[in-house]
């Protein structure tokens, strides 16, 4: 416990000697607490070179979390999707935090292939480059490998040295400074301090296993086999481990490339569509999808084709949220407000007891404004969020899938919208919905049938799909920021409480037998 204090202190002299705090006191005013402790910590001796380069509060706050590492960086995207606790202005700002780091050597990635995956594969890879990106967690490398004999171009993906035992002792010194945060400071009770730092680490341990990241890829790629125009790379399972994993090379132009793209006479206002598209298919049809489609993990190959990388975060919704989902957003496109209003009473997402002309009139008053706005300016995940936040109000159960696919859907749209600014994405989104919706017959009354014969899936309804894998699992606690009380990540978190507490007993004994000590001495 005392090495994490010594951690402890050193990531508070790193926060307190970098220009964070006072970044954010501009935005969200901390407690008077916190600003005289870093104020102490930031005591030096030594003249530093302050930055005098000019830049707006937004870059200013990335860099330095970036300059702070791996555990600021994962823990400022954390906190971006928690708007409760760091306010809605602070939250948006954060949501610009790039992943990137200096890459590590080239001899020690190759050890780290070696150990993970034996002598015998290692020999099978050939001409390892540099490595060609890298971030907080993992970096990427260019090669080839003999795969059964057939020569391949491959990624290699590999986590950075000792990562996981440096993030899992700064995120525990961490959530010992939560913890003190939340008894001196009563106010902050409200906030879960420790239960946030904890969801953090569940979260980044499972992005820190490789093989969840290839089991979701894979389960991507069966998926979306025959979709035209899309394409999710081959996962080679006999190169992948823990630490590494290898996939087909892409040879693509990122699709922030506009220009790039149309000097190949690809389509970029057809891309902007089919983006949407199969966005909305994977979601709907799948009820799986990659829930990180920034313009860095997309690129377009010769033939226009749709690549995405990086399968680290994935989105699931079970089967009755993706009637829910298509029938709500098919509702809007319609202006049926009464319709959509119907799927959240018989779908038991609000109660029997809410009038439904009432709650159809809170949806107009979310649809026809949008519908009153110019193509460009319309938004499928504004109208989501707006919706959750109306509907809230009508006592709707808290959807932690949906939360996760609208914040999503809002950065695919953003996409869409630098190839083709004039995107219409109501129009994009309707043959998608019409064909699942049809295909899936009347959804109303498959919501009625179904909840007549069972009343356990009404109990459910809230509930994420019983078969989960742990991945998924700790992206939900992200999207809800709660952990299930019959929960192993709640039992964890009730011990870790348990020996913070313990310390602080033990440290109050020690600090009152030195006083007394003094006292008899002096």
């Amino acid at each position: 416990m005392f090495r994490k204090i010594l951690i402890l202190f050193k990531i508070g002299r790193r926060i307190a000697r970098s220009d964070a705090l006072d970044i954010i006191s501009k935005i969200h005013k901390p407690p008077f607490f916190i600003k005289l402790l870093f104020k102490l910590f930031s005591i030096s001796f030594s003249k530093e070179k302050k930055n005098d380069v000019k830049n707006n509060t937004e870059d200013q706050l990335c860099r330095s979390i970036e300059k702070m590492g791996t555990t600021f960086i994962k823990l400022g995207q954390f906190l971006s999707t928690r708007p409760d606790i760091v306010g809605e202005d602070l939250s948006i700002k954060l949501e610009k935090l790039q992943d990137k780091l200096p890459p590590f050597e080239t001899e020690k990635a190759k050890i780290i292939i070696k150990k993970n995956l034996g002598e015998e594969q290692y020999k099978k890879i050939i001409n390892l480059s540099k490595p060609i990106a890298a971030a907080s967690i993992a970096q990427v490398h260019k090669a080839k490998i003999n795969d059964n004999g057939t020569i391949k171009d491959v990624a290699i993906k590999i986590l950075r040295p000792d990562i996981k035992k440096i993030f899992n002792d700064e995120i525990d010194s961490l959530m010992l400074f939560a913890y003190f945060v939340e008894n001196i400071i009563k106010k902050t009770k409200r906030l879960k301090l420790v239960e946030v730092v904890f969801l953090l680490k569940e979260i980044t341990n499972h992005e820190m296993d490789l093989r969840f990241e290839a089991a979701a890829a894979n389960e991507y790629a069966e998926n979306t086999k025959n979709d035209v125009g899309f394409y999710v790379p081959k996962i080679y399972w006999n190169f992948t481990s823990e630490e590494v994993l290898t996939l087909d090379w892409i040879d693509g132009i990122s699709i922030r490339e506009k220009e790039e793209l149309e000097k190949k006479n690809i389509q970029t206002k057809t891309i902007a569509s089919d983006l949407i598209q199969h966005f909305l298919r994977h979601s709907v049809r799948d009820g799986f999808f990659h829930a990180d489609m920034h313009q860095g993990n997309l690129f377009i190959d010769n033939n226009g084709i749709i690549i995405p990388i990086d399968f680290g975060i994935m989105g699931r919704i079970d089967k009755l949220n993706r009637r829910y989902l298509a029938e709500i957003l098919y509702g809007f496109i319609q202006r049926d407000y009464k319709k959509v209003a119907e799927v959240h009473i018989v779908a038991g997402l609000v109660p029997q007891t809410v009038p439904i002309d009432e709650l159809a009139q809170a949806l107009r008053s979310i649809g026809e404004p949008i519908f009153g706005q110019s193509v460009k300016d319309i938004s499928g995940g504004k109208l989501l969020k707006q919706l959750f936040d109306i509907t809230e109000k009508f006592n709707m159960h808290t959807q932690p899938q949906l939360l996760l696919l609208q914040k999503t859907m809002v950065v695919v749209e953003g996409v869409a919208r630098k190839l083709n600014p004039n995107t219409n994405i109501w129009e994009t989104s309707k043959p998608v919905l019409e064909k699942w919706l049809k295909e899936t017959k009347d959804p109303i009354n498959n919501f009625t049938e179904t909840l007549k014969d069972s009343a356990e899936v009404l109990k459910r309804l809230p509930e994420l799909p019983k078969i989960m894998d742990k991945a998924n699992q700790a992206l939900s606690y992200m999207a809800s920021g709660q952990i299930p009380h019959n929960s192993k990540s709640y039992s964890a978190l009730k011990e870790k409480e348990q020996e913070m507490k313990s310390f602080k007993n033990q440290s109050i004994i020690g600090l009152l037998l030195l006083v007394f000590l003094a006292f008899i001495v002096f």
